[in-house]
């Protein structure tokens, strides 16, 4: 899945209630998207392609909040891409545009047929749609790609379905989706959820002060809160951090610090060769490998001496691994 940088004419609109200006007619790629990993880059792909075929626009139709979390009243999801990166990573694919539609009562409560009418035809007049196998949509996910392509051939827009894309490593092959990433992730394993993504798994947040004890113990760090939801496995992480307009190489912690205060789980960062303050500052983390679990240490000088041996087999890590400017795995 070939990404490159924010097309600065991508057209994003929210809840529009007519085509947006740049995607009348377009071709739409349909679904929530979730970490906009390899599965939804063959359905991004095939939509790019058939929108060069019939001459129009390429978009993707997604929807915030995630269904599950608006189901259940609260957040609920361990989500991959939060609007924000979500929206950004769109940007790289080479698209058009991207609509998103609020998720909410009214649109829940849409049927299959509702939802082809007043949102595919009167709100988008799409001239045609690309799913993947398992798409449904409407109340109660009465909507298959089956009545997609049938609604389509009455009302005069194109439907075209994906099959599941596999990843193969070593073992069988696994289907890639949304939920086998956040399993990979819940093990730690950021690499196998690289190889599904397209990219390592990275969060994003707003760096806050915290005890000040990675200063203390010689090894500053910048502290993020990750969201609630955020089941990545505790543990030290080899990372790369995009900070204050470039990227550093680091060593993260992510768990509650059992050998200080077994506090509420906070990300920390210490980026290599830098020196400067990030509070207030909003940076990227990415998720290279996992070097170890998080584990308590009989005193804070045991802790210190393995933090060492951390940054020792983070830089490792990081030399195996050189950064690209695609953040494109292979």
């Amino acid at each position: 899945m070939k990404r490159t940088s924010p097309n600065p004419a991508f057209a994003l609109a929210i809840d529009p209630t007519r085509p947006p200006p740049r995607l009348e007619r377009a071709v739409y790629a349909i679904g929530n998207f979730d970490g906009v990993h390899r599965g939804h880059g063959a359905v991004i792909a095939r939509t790019k392609a058939l929108a060069g075929e019939r001459g129009a626009p390429s978009a993707v139709l997604t929807f915030e909040p995630h269904p599950a979390d608006y189901f259940a009243g609260r957040p609920v999801v361990f989500r991959l891409t939060p609007f924000a990166v979500k929206a950004r990573d769109l940007q790289t694919l080479g698209l058009d545009g991207a609509v998103f539609l609020t998720f909410d009562a009214a649109l829940a409560g849409l049927t299959a047929e509702e939802f082809v009418e007043q949102v595919l035809i009167e709100r988008l007049a799409v001239d045609a749609v690309v799913v993947g196998w398992d798409f449904h949509f409407g109340k109660a996910r009465s909507g298959t790609p089956d009545f997609l392509a049938r609604a389509g051939e009455r009302f005069g827009f194109h439907v075209e379905v994906i099959d599941k894309v596999e990843a193969r490593e070593a073992g069988p092959a696994e289907v890639i989706s949304s939920s086998a990433i956040r399993r990979a992730l819940e093990q730690g394993d950021v690499e196998a959820a690289a190889r599904a993504l397209g990219r390592e798994y990275a969060v994003v947040g707003v760096v806050a002060p915290g005890q000040r004890l990675g200063r203390t113990l010689g090894v500053p760090t910048a502290n993020v809160e990750l969201e609630t939801t955020n089941r990545l496995a505790y543990g030290v992480y080899a990372v790369r951090v995009r900070a204050a307009g470039r990227t550093y190489g680091g060593v993260a912690s992510f768990g509650v610090r059992p050998t200080a205060d077994n506090g509420a789980p906070l990300l920390e960062a210490h980026l290599f060769d830098f020196d400067g303050d990030l509070y207030g500052q909003e940076i990227e983390v990415d998720f290279v490998a996992r070097l170890r679990e998080e584990r308590k240490f009989a005193s804070l000088d045991a802790l210190k001496s393995e933090m060492a041996r951390d940054m020792e087999r983070a830089r490792a890590a990081l030399a195996a691994r050189p950064f690209g400017d695609s953040r494109q795995i292979i």
